[in-house]
């Protein structure tokens, strides 16, 4: 099967690439709400970008219905500062949950039997029980696409990871267990994958 995207309707282009671009990693994102407590919501269109400067982006679109921005860009544009978490399959529900649209500056942890935890040195919390979390700046917002996307990149200023999934090796490397994370990726419509087997091939020369 070929399948020429410019000869079908744009509503059944996302599916396809949902459905082929897989497993994606998903970036559970929180922000600050204007009331002072959190926004949590997960974005599959997500990669780091350099690693110097450690730059990574988030892909988010608009509100179903209405059309405006999300409440992760509006938070983050106004405010600067937000979290990216890595989560695990433990969270698959509690991720799928915090999708939910709701009413700019409602929480989605108002929903969640989830806690937050507050490190020193930062101004945001993290989510307690996710093993790696990603602090982040805002570096710029670009909109990409017809309807259209924001293309929200961050400096990556920390990274937190727990301490039983890293290690440092006798040359200084950080080493970190993926099995003991646990990731959860996206696939299409409303399945997740894990990690399964994970294969070691080394890398050429």
């Amino acid at each position: 099967m070929l399948i020429d995207l410019e000869s079908i309707k744009a509503k059944h282009i996302h599916p396809i690439l949902t459905q082929t671009v897989i497993p994606r990693p998903v970036a559970w994102v929180l922000s600050r709400n204007p009331g002072d407590d959190y926004n949590l919501a997960p974005y599959s269109f997500f990669t780091v970008v350099t690693g110097k400067p450690p730059i990574l982006m988030v892909s988010i679109g608009k509100k179903p219905g209405d059309s405006t921005f999300k409440d992760t860009r509006v938070n983050i544009e106004a405010r600067k500062q937000f979290v990216v978490h890595i989560g695990s399959q433990s969270h698959a529900q509690a991720m799928t949950e915090s999708s939910r649209h709701l009413d700019h500056g409602q929480s989605e942890l108002d929903r969640l039997d989830m806690k937050l935890v507050q490190e020193e040195g930062w101004p945001m919390p993290r989510v307690e029980g996710c093993m790696v979390a990603l602090y982040c700046e805002l570096r710029e917002v670009i909109e990409m696409g017809d309807t259209p996307q924001s293309l929200v990149f961050g400096n990556i200023k920390q990274v937190f990871v727990d301490d039983k999934v890293a290690s440092i090796n006798d040359q200084g490397r950080f080493i970190i267990d993926a099995k003991g994370i646990d990731p959860i990726s996206r696939l299409g419509g409303s399945e997740y994958g894990t990690l399964g087997d994970i294969l070691s091939v080394p890398r050429p020369d």
